[in-house]
């Protein structure tokens, strides 16, 4: 849970400053200051251009963040006369400061002669914000590795044509969780950047499993010895990560899968489907040191590798027809675990900034901002805050936005 305890007065504001606060922002200030002296430098002066202030920036946020709430087609439709316009904040600031200040934002305005991370704009915001993930909470045992679910925004899809879609860049990065399973809150983020076609690229990483184990070690790299559980999808899942994991004091529980999986080290005959028939909850098992093989049959073989359970601890599967179907505890384990995962993707990933900029590190960026506000909402949820006043995750963004344009009082009395 919560690391601190927040007021009874503390504001959404409150809540995004944990991981977002006013240094960062100032930040951010100096850097498109700085970018915009040098891009009219470089291309000549732009007239209409003025120093950007912090309540300026947090303005700008606030714009981009009123896109997670009422999903647009582009963040400037709320200065429109159309059906995605918002009045009541579109007088805050004019379109065309806006669009101004979306020119020269950045976060890192030069490039350092040592550089040579595709991520060196956004790295310094990135390290920041796990800084704040890392203080502000503390997860439970239980944790997944996963791909959050990144919608594309449903609007644009139903408003844009077929050689728009067909325009439209594929991301040219992955974007990886570590996420506490018992609560939702993001712990670690990882970014894979498709960087060429070596052997770090994303397209390798969709066939290659060590690239995989290389995303697993990156998200796992503060959680040595700490105990934790780590329950993995097929693509990480692997016997020799597993077995690396548990010299750090990392445990794991993981679905194999014979085609997405590296089988390496694996028994052949646990890997194929057996001639007879099976019932419902039956399953074999194999044991390697501490790490158990698990083949159990329900409609389908599905395959389990665990440390983290003894494979002799009986657990059940509820099922609404079929009632209960008896399984290994590693199982029901990884099955309530996930599902909390899905209902936490069907939840929250609607609430993704639907910009869309053409450039991967702002992409990254609005991302990054998005698991943040959610993160601060989940803090909200567990706060004595949220028995004053209990706002939605919808209320808590439109909230976020108003204290971001200074709209409203930061206490939620008001």
């Amino acid at each position: 849970g919560p690391t601190r305890k927040m007021p009874l007065t503390a504001s959404a504001m409150d809540f995004f400053q944990l991981f977002v606060p006013d240094n960062v922002l100032k930040n951010m200030v100096v850097q498109t200051n700085m970018y915009a002296k040098k891009y009219q430098e470089r291309f000549g002066k732009d007239d209409a251009w003025i120093d950007v202030t912090l309540t300026e920036m947090k303005a700008f946020l606030g714009y981009m963040i009123s896109t997670s709430i009422h999903h647009c087609e582009s963040v400037l439709s709320i200065w429109s006369s159309g059906f995605y316009s918002n009045k009541s904040i579109a007088l805050i600031m004019t379109q065309l400061r806006f669009e101004k200040i979306l020119k020269y934002f950045h976060i890192v305005a030069f490039r350092s002669s040592q550089t040579t991370h595709g991520l060196y704009k956004i790295q310094p915001f990135l390290d920041s914000l796990q800084n704040g993930f890392d203080s502000a909470f503390r997860p439970s045992q239980a944790q997944v590795l996963h791909e959050p679910l990144i919608d594309e925004d449903p609007v644009f899809i139903a408003t844009c044509t077929e050689r728009e879609l067909r325009k439209r860049k594929k991301r040219k990065f992955s974007l990886w969780v570590r996420q506490c399973s018992s609560t939702g809150f993001t712990s670690q983020i990882y970014v894979h950047l498709k960087e060429g076609s070596g052997a770090d690229g994303l397209d390798a990483l969709k066939n290659k499993p060590q690239l995989h184990s290389m995303v697993a070690k990156n998200l796992c790299q503060n959680a040595s010895g700490k105990n934790y559980i780590i329950f993995t999808g097929p693509s990480i899942t692997s016997l020799n990560l597993f077995e690396e994991f548990e010299k750090q004091g990392i445990y794991c529980c993981g679905l194999l899968s014979t085609r997405k999986s590296d089988c390496t080290g694996l028994p052949p005959s646990m890997l194929k489907n057996p001639e007879t028939p099976q019932s419902r909850g039956q399953y074999r098992i194999r044991m390697k040191g501490n790490t158990s093989l698990i083949c159990w049959y329900n409609k389908g073989h599905f395959r389990f590798l665990t440390n983290a359970y003894s494979p002799v601890q009986q657990g059940v599967i509820i099922k609404r027809k079929s009632g209960e179907i008896p399984c290994p505890l590693a199982v029901e384990a990884f099955a309530a675990h996930l599902s909390y995962i899905c209902k936490y993707d069907d939840k929250y990933s609607k609430y993704f900034i639907s910009h869309k900029p053409n450039k991967t590190w702002q992409q990254v960026f609005w991302f990054a901002i998005s698991i943040a506000i959610n993160n601060a909402y989940i803090l909200y949820k567990m706060s004595e805050a949220y028995h004053v006043m209990r706002y939605s995750r919808a209320q808590f963004g439109e909230r976020l936005v108003k204290e971001l344009l200074g709209l409203e009082d930061t206490s939620p009395s008001h």
